[in-house]
């Protein structure tokens, strides 16, 4: 049976993916895991946390791609 959501708890590439940064990257950021015996595992609810609290970029309003229909 194949199920069509992620897991709960992942290993760092899986939540590394899941994020769209690398494993090295990950170990860098402020997101805790989870040990289950001697496996480090990131919890889905923590790694949509961090994401959450990024900011957004700024857009200057009028740019490049509008001034080009002006």
């Amino acid at each position: 049976m194949a199920f069509q959501f992620p897991p709960r708890l992942m290993q760092i590439d899986a939540a590394a993916h899941y994020l769209g940064v690398s494993a090295s990257k990950l170990r860098g950021l402020p997101v805790h895991c989870k040990i289950d015996g001697r496996n480090k595992l990131y919890d889905i609810r923590d790694l949509d946390a961090y994401a959450d609290r990024l900011s957004y970029e700024e857009k200057q309003e009028g740019g490049e791609w509008q001034r080009a229909f002006d």
